[in-house]
């Protein structure tokens, strides 16, 4: 894969997927919003990819959606009426949520490794992810209420569920910085370290164990994570009921077994 906003290395079942436009600290693009959910998309798929982990180049994750794409978006409709400029707005946003949606929609789970700022955007995309890990002194800030607007990208509707309610509505309220220690505090960070370098090897080992367990049993756990975040409990009791009735006799399973009874660590085709 080959994009100009992302840098991407796959390695022993771990795909590293870097923001690659530091010199504008990574703020996302025009180019950034349409190479994103292809990315995705394509790991999704890509049996030799068990885990991604997605990281930032430069001083900080994200800075942001682009000013300038965002001016762009907003003279960009040459309709006079009205009403057809209103619904093509509706359709850009529409396109710009599911950027992040095609990163919560992977089959496989995605590790947000935060640094310096993420800022704006930057929240919408790491709150679709399954885990965030920052450096102490990264800091994430819901920016879109400092410049008056309501954040529209996912944010508003993934971060109440990751955090504490009234954490969510502090964060959106009054767009401060939380840090990285605080972050990991509230629940919105897994955990915080003390440096990029530190972080980045602690990320990678827990996406290595990731990594070496069944690919058919993580897919199916996302899977159900998140129906289950999504429905109430018995909907999701009776959805696992039947996926396990059509994947709990697997090859995954026998090896599993064969292998624990062998005191050996299994290993699972793509």
């Amino acid at each position: 894969m080959d994009y100009n906003s992302l840098q991407i290395s796959i390695e022993q079942g771990i795909a590293h997927v870097e923001l690659a436009i530091p010199q504008k600290a990574n703020a996302l693009t025009k180019q950034s919003w349409e190479e994103i959910p292809d990315c995705f998309r394509k790991l999704s798929k890509m049996p030799e990819c068990r885990v991604i982990v997605i990281s930032g180049q430069g001083k900080h994750f994200c800075g942001g959606i682009d000013l300038n794409f965002l001016m762009m978006m907003g003279q960009s409709s040459q309709q006079e009426c009205e009403g057809r400029k209103r619904e093509s707005m509706r359709e850009m946003i529409l396109g710009l949520q599911d950027a992040f949606t095609a990163i919560e929609q992977c089959k496989k789970p995605v590790i947000a490794a935060v640094h310096g700022g993420c800022i704006g955007a930057g929240v919408d995309m790491v709150t679709a992810c399954d885990m965030r890990y920052a450096v102490e002194d990264a800091y994430f800030q819901v920016k879109e209420i400092d410049v008056g607007m309501v954040a529209d990208v996912g944010t508003l509707q993934r971060l109440p569920k990751i955090i504490p309610d009234g954490i969510a509505r502090e964060m959106c309220y009054t767009g401060r910085k939380v840090s990285g220690k605080e972050a990991a505090g509230s629940g919105l960070a897994n955990a915080s370290f003390s440096d990029q370098e530190t972080m980045m090897k602690e990320v990678m080992a827990i996406a290595k164990t990731i990594a070496a367990k069944s690919p058919l049993s993580i897919r199916g756990t996302k899977e159900m994570l998140i129906y289950s975040r999504d429905h109430s409990v018995e909907d999701g009791l009776k959805y696992i009921a039947t996926w396990n009735s059509a994947m709990l006799m697997s090859e995954d399973l026998a090896k599993a077994l064969e292998a624990s009874m062998m005191k050996k660590v299994p290993e699972f085709r793509d």
